[in-house]
């Protein structure tokens, strides 16, 4: 409890180091505070953001995009990712080529989902849908493989069914890779939505960043960004926390 007390008070201390050097390097005019503008202008400014009703519409249509991509690729993905662990041949000839996949950058492709779809709501759900399947399948392709194969023999032992053998056996010794690879899943949503935003889009937060940042508009420019940040923190904790409470499957 001690450790973990000095733990937090230490990261707390390195947050508000970091906070502290941000507000002197611009009100000390080491930094062109145009450039950059302090701590608690761009704090001030984010409470004048969310006061905006523009603002928050277009936060909810980001939250709608990078939700509706989210639940289109985890299930695919997780579907796709246990199809090839459970077939070893598919396995082999499809491995090297998602591996190839995944290490192309895929803003390359935004143009095309662009001619594809438009510029609305379908392509940027469909980009942060590119963006995540990827990650998802190899990391469920990863989980499957770690089941261990005492487990699968026990349940063929008894007779088990398919459905049985996936929601008493496979689920809970996949589910903490899961959950940590839904963390990384959700990085790779969010900044690809809010990429399709900032390159061709009408509405949502990652226009109006575009927005800010073409017009020189430092203190709200800055404030999207410390807002995005803390979103993507946000969810990022609360899957952690749900991963702390699913820790004891992993032994």
């Amino acid at each position: 409890m001690a450790h973990s007390l000095v733990l937090k008070l230490t990261r707390l201390a390195v947050i508000l180091a970091i906070t502290a050097a941000w507000e002197t390097a611009s009100r000390s005019g080491l930094v062109n505070p145009r450039l950059l503008p302090s701590a608690s202008e761009t704090l001030a400014m984010l409470v004048n953001l969310l006061g905006r009703a523009a603002v928050r519409n277009d936060l909810g249509v980001t939250a709608m995009e990078v939700l509706s991509a989210f639940a289109l690729a985890v299930p695919f993905g997780c579907l796709i990712g246990f199809l090839i662990a459970e077939n070893r041949y598919f396995a082999d000839v499809v491995k090297p080529l998602l591996f190839f996949a995944f290490s192309i950058p895929k803003s390359i492709f935004l143009p095309m989902f662009i001619l594809v779809f438009g510029v609305g709501f379908a392509q940027k759900v469909g980009f942060g849908f590119f963006s995540t399947i990827f990650i998802v399948i190899m990391s469920t392709t990863t989980a499957v493989e770690s089941v261990k194969l005492e487990y699968l023999t026990v349940a063929r032992s008894y007779a088990a069914t398919p459905a049985q053998t996936a929601f008493r056996i496979y689920l809970p010794a996949m589910l903490p890779v899961l959950l940590e690879a839904l963390r990384i899943a959700m990085i790779f949503n969010l900044t690809g939505v809010i990429l399709a935003e900032m390159y061709a889009s009408r509405d949502g937060i990652g226009h109006q960043i575009a927005t800010w940042g073409e017009n020189f508009q430092m203190p709200q420019l800055l404030a999207g960004v410390v807002l995005i940040a803390v979103i993507a923190i946000a969810f990022n904790e609360l899957i952690r926390w749900v991963e702390t409470r699913c820790s004891h499957w992993r032994t």
